[in-house]
């Protein structure tokens, strides 16, 4: 029975092949995973059909693979490991007569040992017999050999600089003179060396300062090379051509959590036995964004070609950290969810982020995207656009800080937040209002609830 690269979703033609989870003679259950696949997007897990045993495995890890395209075979109702080359018959032993089989190659002899600063001989590192994994590169790093210049001969007289007359020459190297203390016309004579020295500004020749020993290499340092996963490249990808196609400015503002913080403290406790999740952060910012996008619709628009695109929805990307880097899932309608439907579904997408369960279709679209760098501890950050999205919200770690009250100095639990914006279509004007009704929003929670 064939094993196939299932449909990827939309505009999703081909995936890389990444990790193998079964191997030949392996047996396999009905959706058990035998394989992953890694596309532009997510990362997913090819189930077997049907019981039985993978007798064939017919794509490498790396390889790209097109939807529709067999890289497996499972033989159905099979037990036991099907046969591999391990299996395969020996050779018979040589007849009477014949010559002896050529012995193994002998293991390469390691290079001379070089001479390290120290002046002991230090053994280079050899590799040993076996070769690394495809995947991984190990490289060794050996001290560089000592140069020895103890065979060059020595300057004499015979061998004057180009501004020394010969007699003038042999004087200056038998006392150790500087030429450049001794007075007078170029070339130097004999009388000008003797005169200097009579006046006594002849100054000998400081010795050049000792050589620093490089310090002896105490064990072999080793790097590690493994290839970017599908996603990883993508990622990156799509970072640069933001930073090449959009004009990004970002913009900062800071707001008090206080009022949020007493609400959570206030309500926590009935907010879990009714809906069974936790109050965050995270529903009253994007409530907060949803109300702002409302009020300044630029920052909910995106550029086509000539031709901005406004939209009368809101959808929230939320960036969710997971094992194969940062993925953006998207709360569709999010001016149209409660908070505890806020909060149900981005503890399942970081949740499923984490397993590698989330699925294209959720990873696509968007119309504004907010970023957490706070449970990291992030204290300032300017995020980066995801296109074709037009502005990303920036949020970070709550700190106590001293601000003006009323005339009075109070600490309060402080964030900053940080607006990256696509100049080309949002002015400083529409970009400042943005944040500001953002700020407005969170430390007056009651705006959320009668639509201020």
């Amino acid at each position: 029975m064939d094993v196939v690269v299932p449909a990827l979703g939309e505009s999703v033609a081909e995936a890389t092949v990444g990790q193998w989870l079964k191997q030949p003679g392996d047996p396999v259950k009905a959706d058990e995973p035998i394989v992953s696949l890694e596309t532009d997007k997510v990362a997913v897990e090819v189930p077997a059909p049907a019981d039985g045993v993978l007798v064939e495995q017919l794509a490498q890890p790396g390889e790209t693979v097109a939807v529709g395209a067999v890289i497996a075979r499972i033989e159905p109702g099979a037990a036991g490991r099907a046969p591999t080359l391990l299996d395969a018959t020996p050779a018979p032993p040589p007849t009477a007569g014949a010559p002896p089989a050529a012995p193994p190659p002998a293991a390469t002899a390691a290079p001379p040992a070089v001479a390290a600063p120290g002046g002991a001989p230090q053994p280079t590192p050899t590799p040993t017999a076996a070769a690394p994994p495809a995947s991984t590169t190990l490289a060794w790093a050996t001290p560089a050999s000592a140069v020895d210049r103890s065979a060059e001969p020595p300057k004499s007289a015979t061998q004057p600089a180009a501004h020394l007359h010969p007699a003038a020459a042999r004087i200056v190297e038998q006392y150790g003179l500087d030429p450049d203390s001794i007075p007078g016309d170029r070339p130097i004579t004999k009388a000008q060396v003797l005169a200097a020295i009579e006046a006594g500004v002849a100054r000998r020749k400081e010795p050049p300062p000792a050589p620093i020993a490089a310090a002896p290499l105490l064990r072999p340092r080793m790097e590690e090379r493994v290839r970017m996963s599908r996603l990883r490249q993508t990622i990156a990808r799509r970072l640069k051509e933001a930073q090449n196609t959009a004009a990004m400015l970002t913009t900062f503002n800071d707001v008090d959590m206080s009022a949020v913080i007493r609400v959570r403290e206030a309500h926590q406790e009935s907010f879990m036995a009714k809906h069974g999740v936790r109050l965050g952060f995270m529903s009253f910012f994007v409530k907060a964004a949803t109300l702002a996008l409302r009020d300044v619709p630029q920052v909910n628009a995106a550029i086509e070609g000539d031709e901005i695109v406004f939209r009368t929805y809101a959808d929230i990307g939320i960036a969710v950290s997971s094992p194969a880097g940062l993925l953006v899932p998207i709360l569709k309608d999010a001016d149209t969810l409660s908070f505890a439907e806020c909060e149900r579904r981005i503890a399942d997408f970081g949740r499923r982020a984490r397993e590698g369960r989330l699925t294209l279709e959720e990873l696509q679209g968007g119309t504004f995207t907010i970023s957490n760098g706070g449970v990291f501890g992030s204290l300032l950050s300017t995020p980066i656009l995801n296109p074709p999205q037009s502005a990303v919200l920036g949020m970070h770690r709550i700190e106590e800080r001293p601000v003006v009250r009323a005339g009075q100095v109070v600490v309060r639990p402080m964030m900053y937040l940080a607006l990256t914006y696509d100049h080309r279509l949002i002015d400083g004007r529409e970009a400042v209002t943005f944040l500001v009704r953002i700020k407005e929003a969170i430390e007056d929670p009651l705006r959320l609830l009668v639509d201020l």
